[in-house]
């Protein structure tokens, strides 16, 4: 799997209110100006089109599996292949002048549609964003690895650049070597939304339940956007961890709302923060836990629910 991670800046020309946890404007609003740019059906409903995948906002927004799909063919959606990482700190309020900084995490072919995004939020500019409609200008995008960053737009040029930078598997087991191989300290940034037997994890959560989502979360993102199918013994994996224990746990439900308007209701979207440590045989579960604190884990992982970091991890792979 290779992923890139983009640090976003945007200059408000208004002032520009943000709600709590503004992952979710961040990504409605990318969407509206998403389908005004692609859409050539305007006004249309999706289901109504029928490209699906073949169309930018089908496969971005709606990420469908294929209908010759030999995992999850049934479902109307997976995994999309990008997170929105929203500033940690609460941002309310954003003045001419200043500057609100974000991240997008992109996986696989993913990748390829960083100029859909560039574009996106250069038009949304003009139309504003938050509850107020704030016009903004995109001052700059850069692209963040481990050892460099580049470039790849500014609002002098006006050009998006091409850049290799990107973080790859074996970039995430080298930096998951250094972490310990009995205890991982994991601390929920954002509130992640972990389901078991059909029940949100409200407290830990035990180490087999984490894993559990993190396999599932990363194999579809492997196999729908890295057209690469994992073959791995998932049952023996959770197996293994069930034998790793929760200990120091301090993590506590945070609820938050959002609302929808393809809905046209307020969703509730709360979930786990806090740290909380495991003990016991975590070795072979290292990179798994290193590429998770990029792509997220759990419901809502667009928006940037399940952002987690791990203790120890270079800063760019959970900052």
């Amino acid at each position: 799997m290779k992923v890139a991670q983009y640090r976003f800046i945007l200059e408000p020309l208004e002032r520009m209110l943000l709600p709590p946890n503004a992952g979710s404007t961040l990504r409605g609003g990318f969407g509206y100006a998403l389908k005004r740019l692609v859409c050539y059906r305007s006004g249309a409903k999706c289901a109504e089109c029928g490209m699906g995948n073949d169309c930018v906002y089908g496969y971005l927004m709606r990420t469908s599996p294929p209908e010759d799909s030999d995992v999850l063919s049934a479902l109307t959606s997976v995994a999309r292949p990008f997170v929105f990482q929203p500033p940690l700190e609460q941002v309310d309020l954003c003045l001419p002048g200043e500057e609100l900084r974000f991240r997008i995490v992109l996986v696989g072919r993913g990748i390829a549609y960083l100029p859909y995004f560039v574009l996106a939020f250069q038009q949304l500019g003009d139309v504003g964003l938050g509850s107020h409609r704030a016009r903004f200008r995109l001052q700059e995008v850069t692209a963040l690895g481990l050892t460099e960053n580049a470039t790849v737009f500014d609002d002098i040029g006006g050009s998006i650049r091409e850049t290799n930078v990107n973080i790859g598997a074996e970039t995430l087991e080298q930096e998951a070597a250094k972490l310990s191989e009995d205890r991982i300290s994991v601390a929920f940034l954002t509130p992640a939304r972990l389901k078991h037997h059909g029940q949100y994890v409200r407290r830990g959560p035990p180490f087999h339940v984490l894993v559990r989502r993190l396999l599932d979360r990363v194999s579809s993102l492997s196999y729908f956007h890295c057209d690469e199918r994992w073959e791995i013994d998932f049952r023996g994996w959770v197996e293994r961890a069930k034998q790793v224990e929760a200990v120091d746990i301090a993590t506590r439900w945070a609820d938050w709302e959002r609302y929808s308007g393809r809905q046209d209701q307020r969703i509730k979207m709360g979930g786990l923060v806090g740290p909380v440590a495991y003990v016991g045989d975590v070795a072979p579960f290292r990179a798994l836990l290193a590429l998770g604190t990029l792509v997220h884990v759990g419901k809502g992982t667009v928006m940037g629910n399940g952002r987690f970091a791990v203790k120890g991890l270079d800063t760019d792979l959970c900052a």
